[in-house]
């Protein structure tokens, strides 16, 4: 089976310059930083990087940088030997061998700590990553990073290595928001639609209505295309089969019995005390009031 890139709709100006972007640098064997805001597609964008490349016909290996603690993520990422660490009973090979000669997609990357970023270089830079537990491997891989943070920001502040960003960005490609193509919003639901038709296996999609798509059109889409599609697969789950499309269900959390918000209850922090100074005495219990006092005939005071 052929691998092919995968294919990505839009004729805006600006998703085109980025696509057109992409074809420039696919073939280069050099690292690629995507940018952009999330549900843009930056993993659809690192999968074309891969194959529009050389490298199409080898591995292209996906990890989520943010999906795992920096223990984990050291030894998914450059693997660990035997004995390692407690439960390591065998050898395991990480993501970056097994993209050995193929593309090596680290999404989320701004979130990787400063021990896997200082073992990333290494990677980059000399082509050998060290297993944990001690044994150096040489690998020959293309590394993708993606991530909607600005790292020259986040470099600047000391949180992510200066020299690895000096490596990872040979070329940057930034993908431009879904409000900034908004001619582009039509042929997309459509598109997601046709395909939420076929998984519910109806004859046919009878379209948008004009207020359907005045309101997709009019929506700012803070999660991009990824919001875009769930929209309209909600939207085309709950309509009728045999009439356009009217009702766009932007919040599926909208109801008339919606749960006012309301605040969570946080415990109150504890006191401090000034440095050098002792702590304050408890508080003294509240005075009680004096026993009464026996007369001689009896009586009270």
């Amino acid at each position: 089976m052929v691998a092919t890139p995968p294919s990505l709709l839009g004729e805006s100006p600006a998703f085109l310059a980025a696509l057109a972007h992409v074809s420039r640098v696919a073939p280069l064997e050099r690292p690629v930083l995507v940018i952009g805001e999330r549900g843009t597609g930056k993993e659809l964008i690192a999968a074309r990087l891969h194959y529009l490349s050389q490298r199409w016909d080898r591995p292209f290996v996906k990890v989520n940088c943010a999906a795992l603690p920096e223990s984990l993520l050291d030894s998914e990422l450059f693997g660990h030997e035997a004995g390692a660490f407690t439960g390591a009973t065998r050898r395991q090979i990480g993501r970056i061998e097994q993209a050995d000669g193929g593309t090596l997609f680290l999404d989320e990357i701004a979130t990787a700590s400063p021990a896997v970023q200082e073992k990333l270089l290494r990677a980059v830079e000399y082509g050998e990553i060290e297993r944990v537990g001690g044994r150096t491997a040489t690998v020959d891989v293309r590394v993708v990073g993606a991530t909607n943070a600005d790292l020259p920001a986040l470099a600047a502040a000391g949180r992510f290595r200066a020299d690895l960003l000096d490596r990872l960005a040979f070329d940057v490609v930034t993908l431009p928001p879904l409000r900034a193509r908004p001619d582009d919003i039509p042929p997309l639901a459509e598109h997601f639609a046709l395909g939420m038709v076929r998984e519910l296996r109806r004859p046919l999609f009878p379209g948008f209505t004009e207020d359907a798509l005045d309101r997709l059109c009019g929506h700012d889409w803070p999660g991009n295309v990824r919001e875009l599609r769930n929209a309209v697969e909600r939207s085309v789950a709950a309509a009728d089969p045999d009439e356009p499309l009217d009702h766009i269900v932007l919040d599926p959390f909208e109801s008339p019995w919606r749960p006012a918000t309301s605040p969570i209850a946080r415990p109150e922090p504890a006191r401090q005390e000034a440095p050098g100074l002792p702590a304050a005495p408890p508080a003294p219990p509240p005075a009680l009031p004096p026993a009464p006092v026996p007369t001689l005939d009896g009586g009270i005071l």
